[in-house]
């Protein structure tokens, strides 16, 4: 090979290392269910260096919704909330099927303040996590599972776990 093959392998090597990396979904649900503003933002900042892809975005437009309840002046959390709104909302209308995205959507309406009108959507939710809640990974599951031991909306019990 020559050097500047070399080079370039190594700088592509290098790029897609840093660049790249592997998203940790676990990682991204112990901060979405946190009360850190910090680490949202520094979520918000890991997610805008990754690959855009549908996920990313649902995952983005849940922290925005989520980081809109540290904000002070009402009109900044309610333009941050529709915001993130209209990203998670686009990705379930893509993808109607995604049960992570309906699990995602649950859990924001189900802490969204009543004056924000977002909760048209708990029951067919919830109704399709438990439906699909078989069929998930492992990880996905036990994330549905941890939520459903504090979530008045999703219980253990609905969740009919075979293991």
């Amino acid at each position: 090979m020559t050097f500047k093959i070399k080079i370039l392998l190594i700088f592509a090597i290098l790029n897609f290392a840093f660049v790249n990396t592997a998203f940790d979904k676990k990682e991204f649900y112990n901060v979405f269910s946190g009360f850190s503003l910090e680490k949202i933002n520094s979520m918000l900042l890991k997610l805008e260096n990754e690959k855009s892809s549908s996920i990313k975005a649902a995952y983005k437009g849940a922290l925005f919704m989520k980081k809109s309840s540290f904000l002070k002046p009402p009109a900044r959390k309610i333009d941050l909330f529709n915001k993130g709104m209209l990203l998670l909302e686009s990705e379930i209308n893509k993808f109607p099927e995604n049960v992570e995205y309906r699990f995602l959507r649950l859990s924001i309406q189900e802490h969204a303040p009543k004056i924000l009108k977002y909760h048209k959507d708990i029951q067919k939710d919830k109704e399709m996590i438990i439906l699909e809640y078989k069929n998930l990974d492992k990880e996905m599951k036990n994330i549905i599972l941890d939520y459903s031991k504090k979530s008045r909306i999703i219980k253990t019990s609905d969740l009919k776990i075979i293991e």
